[in-house]
């Protein structure tokens, strides 16, 4: 199945930072040389029980001896510096040689690490991270206790609207085999939203087929995706503020995360998940489309959005969530710079609002809270450098899952996902909804 989130991802955040490189490389007073260098986490996915080890390799190929130091530096994801230490080398011409750490007494948590080779010719920096018993990571901060009745409450204002559904199959549909079908209907505040349902073409007028049911990432235009599996329905929705659903919210990029964040009645994410919900309230009209057969899925904001629609919306039968933003809110406030620089900001220009009144309603749109209501399986995909959906706060919204779940980490990217997650998410799909 042709994956769905290299559309949902917005930012691409490469895994390793030189700085440096061959800084002062220049002609050996013998003859033109380099210095190289390797890195090796003694695990595979930069999760460790213990200590965190890994070998440093050093390759001199000038003919002169070079000298210096190896450092490492281990701070919090927050920047907070945890442990240091260096060595001093020295490498013939020639030679290569290699220094081993391993990093004792840490805590549970996940942590960056800078390697830092200094000498003769030659300044670098590798920007790596690691993890700490990550299973035992949990948020000091729990649930709102009127969470359910908040979401039971918009909920039960959503099922007041009428969706007048208007469904029109477009011309020249036939790319990959699949009907297209562009869809609008009213969701929460009566407001429309627009998205495209694409069917395999069959010839058998009983076929029922399963749902993808694809969210977007921040401000991302969806439309209609196609693919080759015979047996999925795929149906994309631009949810309020976003793509083709701008008639009323059209509002520039950076503002639409704040749209009316003093309000938690209001706030545009509120509505925003309900319109999720009505996306299932569409699939569930349609009867060539099998209701016990949906998947939610998307990366970045949509990850988030799968989780919470996951949590609100029972009728999810699976959930795939790639770096999912917004989980643990409050320990992320002091983590990441997007979005808390534009919150702040925005705090800024509202007289008697405060950063902690705004974490007041924030706390209803957090991740890891909607993540213990998730009750279907639920696959969640992180990068360890994210800089956006830290690898320790989407670690907090998978510990709180209580049903069937797996996580795959990715030890060298940022906000993305590899090809072993979309793998896995049809091969599990697949099992899940019996299409053998």
């Amino acid at each position: 199945m042709k994956s769905i989130f290299n559309k949902f991802i917005t930012i691409v955040c490469a895994f390793v930072t030189i700085t440096g490189i061959n800084q002062t490389l220049a002609q050996n007073k013998e003859g033109d040389g380099t210095v190289t260098t390797a890195l090796t986490p003694h695990s595979s996915d930069g999760i460790f029980n213990s200590a965190a080890s890994y070998t440093f390799q050093v390759n001199n190929k000038y003919k002169n001896a070079e000298a210096g130091k190896i450092s490492y530096l281990v701070t919090t994801e927050a920047g907070k510096k945890v442990r240091a230490d260096s060595i001093h080398v020295k490498i013939g011409g020639g030679d290569t040689k290699s220094y081993n750490f391993d990093i004792a007494g840490l805590k549970s948590g996940f942590y960056k690490i800078n390697f830092m080779i200094n000498v003769s010719d030659y300044d670098d920096t590798a920007r790596w991270a690691f993890g700490i018993r990550p299973d035992e990571i949990s948020s000091q901060y729990s649930k709102p206790a009127d969470f359910e009745s908040f979401w039971q409450t918009a909920s039960l204002e959503l099922a007041k609207i009428k969706p007048e559904y208007k469904v029109t199959e477009l011309p020249d549909s036939s790319k990959d085999g699949r009907r297209v079908f562009s869809v609008e209907m009213r969701s929460l505040d009566n407001m429309v939203v627009r998205g495209f349902l694409t069917e395999p073409a069959t010839k058998n007028k009983n076929k029922k087929f399963a749902v993808l049911l694809g969210l977007p990432g921040y401000q991302v235009t969806l439309g209609p995706m196609f693919g080759k599996d015979p047996d999925i329905a795929i149906f994309t929705i631009n949810i309020r503020g976003s793509g083709y659903s701008r008639d009323i919210i059209n509002v520039r990029r950076e503002d639409y995360i704040i749209l009316n964040l003093e309000d938690k009645n209001k706030y545009v994410l509120r509505g925003a998940i309900m319109d999720c919900v009505r996306a299932v309230d569409f699939i569930y009209s349609r009867p060539e489309l099998r209701h016990d057969n949906i998947i939610a899925a998307g990366g970045s904001l949509g990850g988030f959005l799968a989780i919470a629609t996951s949590g609100v919306d029972k009728r999810i039968n699976f959930c795939s969530a790639a770096n999912p933003i917004l989980s643990d809110i409050r320990n992320l406030v002091h983590e990441v710079d997007w979005p808390f620089i534009d919150i702040r900001k925005y705090v800024n220009t509202r007289p008697g609002l405060t950063m902690e009144k705004v974490l007041d309603n924030l706390d209803y749109f957090d991740a890891k809270n909607f993540s213990t209501n998730v009750k279907c399986p639920t696959l969640v995909g992180i990068g360890l450098v994210d800089p956006i959906a830290p690898p320790n706060n989407v670690y907090t919204l998978y510990n709180n899952l209580r049903s069937p779940k797996h996580l795959i980490i990715f030890r060298d990217l940022g906000h993305e996902i590899g090809k072993k997650y979309v793998v896995y998410e049809g091969r599990w799909m697949r099992d899940q909804f019996a299409l053998f």
